[in-house]
């Protein structure tokens, strides 16, 4: 994939339910190191849209273009295999085991004594305890079940195992709607690494608060359709509200700032 292409691109997205048309043509794009914040009412096609980029979904029509390749994912393992995680608000770990039987899950170290598999404990737990520190996070204990554990500390150990196994882009889907102030604060600041390691974000959120904390764009659903494309520092919360509502604003402006090619770039 070329430096100056896009990491993602959504071209003319349609996905109809019977006669319901939860999407009618959503085009936008998502860079490497770009968090772009993706807001809308309750039925504006975010949670279809999101399905449908993790593999959850196959659209009616359109394409989906990942890493300059055509991509039609048929299952969320396809889309976690090239790269692409979703982290939602109650999360996809284990609770009943430790952090690092969590980090670990599915790619576990392991070498055979006598022809059977035996854990290397030691190692995972030097790797997982690199990675969490790479990524800002610091837990007292690996080896404390997960369920004992904050919703942040939780939030914190799924970023760091997706940035650590070479995740690309990450769809976070109301990741802080459980959170307190100070635990919504740090996974803010995780984001923040997250994307500086040049990895693409997609947010979902009705906070507008978080979207202007950490988006470097903004991506408006109304109603199935893009009614708003703009760059964070360009635009306002009212402005925003406006075009989440229909009201007039810089829905026309906004539109401008949609990719002109083919591809929806």
């Amino acid at each position: 994939m070329s430096k100056d292409q896009p990491l993602l691109v959504l071209d003319d997205i349609k996905m109809r339910f019977g006669a319901i048309e939860a999407l009618r043509g959503v085009s936008f794009s998502v860079d490497g190191g770009e968090v772009v914040a993706l807001l809308g009412d309750n039925g504006a096609g975010k949670s279809t849209l999101v399905k449908i980029i993790a593999g959850g979904q196959r659209a009616t029509s359109g394409r989906v273009v990942f890493e300059g390749r055509d991509r039609q994912f048929d299952s969320p393992a396809e889309a976690k295999a090239a790269g692409i995680e979703t982290v939602y608000q109650d999360l996809s770990l284990c609770t009943n085991v430790d952090v690092v039987a969590n980090f670990f899950m599915g790619r576990e170290l392991t070498r055979r004594v006598l022809g059977i598999p035996i854990l290397r404990q030691k190692e995972m737990e030097q790797e997982t305890a690199k990675a969490l520190a790479a990524g800002g996070t610091s837990i007292p204990s690996l080896r404390v079940n997960v369920e004992h554990l904050s919703g942040g500390q939780r939030q914190a150990i799924e970023l760091n195992r997706f940035v650590h196994w070479g995740g690309k882009l990450v769809l976070l889907d109301e990741p802080f709607a459980a959170l307190g102030v100070e635990q919504t604060r740090r996974g803010l600041e995780m984001v923040e690494r997250v994307r500086a390691r040049g990895i693409g974000v997609i947010l979902i959120t009705h906070v507008m608060a978080q979207a202007f904390a950490a988006a470097d764009r903004i991506v408006i659903l109304r109603h199935g359709i893009v009614a708003g494309n703009v760059k964070t520092e360009e635009t306002s919360p009212d402005e925003v509200v406006r075009m989440i509502t229909g009201g007039i604003g810089r829905i026309a402006r906004a539109t401008e700032n949609q990719p002109e090619t083919g591809a929806g770039t």
